[in-house]
């Protein structure tokens, strides 16, 4: 059971907080001014040890601190995935490119995402043009129907689409519609 304040603080949170040595919080802080999550709940899980924090606790602590510093937090920008950055970012791909491939990604922090990459020949090989977060993708589409679609996938198939049909090339996603970081890929 948590010990929540008057104010709806919890008492335990903020005394774990309190616990960790001054260079802990300064440099838990400094990860969390650089958006940086899972390395400052790393290190407050295993400086917070001694202290009874868990991971939970460590991800809470975290959390409050993301909350603590606002506006201040040097947030990731988003991957451009306008019809002209992408055009931009295609043909500056070494090689020609053959195909553009949309593939799912995952991690503990940003959930399901999609990867948008453009596939080249001479030399073989692949180039990210975007990554398409949940956020990316709602602000990018707006008010769009996304035809049931994760918003990432829908965002994804929408500038995919378009960057193939200009460039003349195929576009594959082979899972558009379950998120599955071992689809199948399309190899040039």
């Amino acid at each position: 059971m948590t010990n929540r304040g008057a104010d709806g603080v919890d008492r335990d949170i903020e005394n774990q907080w309190a616990a960790l040595p001054e260079g802990i919080r300064t440099q838990t802080d400094g990860y969390v001014l650089q958006d940086s999550l899972l390395p400052a709940v790393k290190l407050v899980w295993d400086a917070g040890r001694a202290w009874g924090v868990g991971l939970r606790e460590a991800q809470h602590i975290v959390s409050l601190r993301y909350e603590h510093h606002g506006d201040r937090v040097a947030r990731t920008p988003d991957s451009p995935i306008d019809f002209d950055s992408l055009a931009a970012l295609a043909h500056g791909v070494p090689g020609r490119v053959v195909a553009i491939e949309a593939i799912w990604d995952g991690d503990t922090v940003h959930d399901w995402f999609v990867k948008l990459m453009a596939l080249a020949e001479e030399p073989v090989g692949e180039k990210c043009l975007a990554t398409i977060y949940w956020g990316t993708a709602q602000r990018a589409l707006g008010d769009a129907d996304t035809g049931g679609l994760h918003p990432s996938a829908a965002a994804a198939t929408r500038a995919g689409t378009a960057l193939a049909e200009y460039l003349g090339v195929p576009f594959h996603f082979t899972s558009p519609d379950t998120p599955d970081d071992e689809a199948p890929r399309l190899r040039p």
